[in-house]
């Protein structure tokens, strides 16, 4: 299905992809996340309503970034454009919002680093599955 150039196959296999490597990268970095969140393990509820929540912001992101890829016009969406767009937003937008959010809260620079990390890992898989559906 497409509506205004963008595949909302692609956008939803792209946000599953993001989503997917979400769960794997704080399942391995889970133990050091907690700690530089200060979240005490014994207290960490998880709920089926933060993983609705998030996977509906990277549907939402996915979708926008499929629009600025898109933007690039015919012929230019490819995988190397959706990862350098990824690749983009993520700077612009998530690593900038991610730190300054952080230090106004207090964290310490590990947390902007795992969180970032995981952030990079969702754009440029976006971009990646974007790009390579050709939007």
């Amino acid at each position: 299905m497409v509506f205004a150039g963008i595949s909302y196959v692609a956008v939803v296999a792209a946000a599953l992809a993001g989503f997917v490597f979400g769960a794997a990268y704080y399942g391995l970095l889970g133990k050091p996340w907690m700690k530089a969140a200060r979240i005490d393990p014994a207290e960490a509820r998880m709920s089926a309503g933060l993983f609705v929540t998030g996977f509906l912001a990277e549907l939402v992101m996915a979708w926008v970034l499929a629009g600025i890829i898109g933007h690039l016009g015919d012929g230019q969406v490819t995988l190397w454009n959706g990862v350098v767009s990824g690749a983009f937003v993520w700077l612009g937008f998530m690593a900038t919002t991610v730190t300054v959010n952080q230090r106004y809260q207090g964290f310490g620079w590990d947390l902007t680093l795992i969180d970032a990390g995981h952030w990079l890992g969702v754009a440029l898989i976006m971009g990646a599955v974007i790009g390579l559906w050709g939007v």
